[in-house]
């Protein structure tokens, strides 16, 4: 079981971008994803969720409106459109399994989780 993020970078703030996470060794048709990320000093947040049978998202209040979960079952990704980005979206983003429901974001128990991939929102 593998999943690999990737797409951070840096934007300017109101700028956008798009991460992917590619997941090998399971079907997303039997696990939710879900988007954490990590700021420098501060605890890791969930950010959004894709369930598995039927692909419903979830997003934080923070990124309501802005971020944008999606999945392509024959590519195996799951995708986080992140627009209107801003200062404090700075973090590393990471995406994670979960096959079975538990006490973590989305209520969800995660088993893999991705390598991480760094998001800067500067000018």
């Amino acid at each position: 079981v593998q999943l690999q993020a990737s797409g951070g970078g840096l934007v300017q703030p109101g700028g956008s971008l798009r991460l992917s996470c590619v997941v090998s060794g399971f079907s997303l048709d039997y696990s939710a994803i879900g988007w954490f990320r990590q700021a420098p000093g501060k605890e890791r947040e969930g950010v959004s969720c894709i369930s598995r049978s039927d692909g419903i998202t979830h997003s934080a209040d923070s990124v309501k409106g802005r971020f944008t979960t999606s999945r392509d079952l024959a590519k195996n990704t799951v995708y986080l459109q992140m627009n209107s980005l801003k200062a404090e979206d700075t973090a590393v983003y990471y995406c994670a399994s979960a096959e079975l429901y538990g006490s973590d974001w989305c209520g969800y128990k995660y088993d893999y989780w991705g390598q991480g991939t760094l998001v800067t929102v500067s000018s």
